[in-house]
């Protein structure tokens, strides 16, 4: 496998010089901040214990004066645990909902809850903000199953062919690519080209499951999501022997067997919708593990089944890791501006398609 923190990934670790250095805001759970809490509190009691609360609320405090001082935002994933997506996170949702707000955020810097690929993705769309990520080995299995030379290749060997990449992709590989699509949006963004072949990167699955839904002759590469290919029918069919009335929800990225199996299928944006309309009895949402808690809060009569895989990535971000980059300014995402300018092409043609 790729290294995760490849050159091209512009990470930085050092203290950003233009920010001056604060004091590191320190809170006590008294029952002062108890009270003051008591609001946000209300929003995760279903899926945060009382002995968990504690701890996590004086770190929300404290964020939360920094993000003030620093004029900033925080950008959270749906994978990101409750207390940082509905807590600190000051927009939510997935990879094209965020990148549509990192175009459009009204502060000077960004801290992206989330991978790398999503740090890059913001910084492309708002150059001129500064993006933080809390931990610099928060990359992603997709992203680093296929490189800028891979997609180079991919020319050679299909001339004329378009190439469509998904988000969770390098801004190097995507600066090598025509457009670039979420699991969204993605039938819309390879029909959108009028064209009858087109490769669809990095994820195989994802391909696979497009190509069920368009007429457009699909190529695909053999990069996939380690948290999605885990799943596997037969142990979604032994959850829904126990209790027949389980409704089923995955993901794209899974493989075509539990996509199959399932009775909706969509991106993580259109599997909270779908439960939320739907509010069923019981539900197993066929992805990473912290969305079923993220949707639980929002949705507390429905009973949610986990076949937990937790991404080992997304799970490096913690409340603490969000404090130290906002008081110390650290781990800069920078893009070389030659492969910015091209990535970004490839990412406004999408927002724009889909705006």
């Amino acid at each position: 496998m790729a290294n995760l923190n490849a050159p091209d990934l512009g990470l930085v670790r050092t203290t950003n010089e233009r920010f001056s250095e604060v004091p590191r805001p320190e809170f006590q759970f008294t029952p002062e901040l108890a009270a003051e809490m008591a609001p946000l509190y209300e929003k995760v009691k279903h899926v945060v214990t009382p002995m968990e609360w504690p701890h996590y609320a004086p770190l929300i405090k404290a964020i939360n004066v920094m993000k003030k001082e620093r004029n900033a935002v925080v950008l959270a994933h749906n994978y990101m645990t409750p207390e940082i997506f509905h807590c600190v996170g000051d927009f939510r949702g997935d990879s094209l909902q965020l990148a549509r707000e990192a175009a459009n955020v009204d502060a000077d810097v960004i801290v992206q809850a989330g991978v790398h690929f999503m740090a890059e993705t913001s910084k492309l769309m708002n150059p001129n903000k500064t993006v933080l990520i809390p931990d610099l080995e928060a990359g992603c299995s997709l992203a680093s199953s296929i490189t800028a030379e891979d997609v180079r290749a991919l020319r050679e060997a299909y001339p004329g062919v378009p190439i469509v990449t998904y988000v969770n992709t390098s801004a190097a590989v995507k600066a090598e690519c025509d457009i670039c699509c979420t699991s969204s949006n993605a039938v819309k963004v390879v029909e959108s080209l009028n064209a009858p072949r087109v490769l669809l990167i990095p994820d195989e699955y994802l391909a696979k499951y497009v190509a069920t839904q368009t007429d457009v002759e699909i190529i695909a590469w053999k990069g996939r999501c380690e948290v999605h290919e885990r799943f596997t029918a037969s142990e979604l069919e032994a959850l829904r022997g126990d209790d027949p009335g389980v409704k089923i929800i995955a993901h794209p990225e899974c493989p075509p067997d539990v996509i199959n199996t399932a009775d909706f299928t969509g991106s993580t944006a259109a599997m909270i919708n779908w439960v939320k309309d739907h509010q069923p009895n019981k539900v197993i949402l066929v992805t990473e593990c912290s969305m079923s808690s993220n949707v639980a809060a929002e949705a507390p009569d429905v009973e949610f089944v986990r076949p937990c895989n937790l991404c080992p990535h997304m799970k490096r971000i913690s409340l603490e890791k969000i404090l130290d980059s906002l008081v110390y300014m650290q781990n800069e995402v920078t893009v070389d501006p030659e492969i910015a300018e091209r990535a970004r092409r490839a990412v406004e043609r999408m927002v724009n398609l889909t705006n």
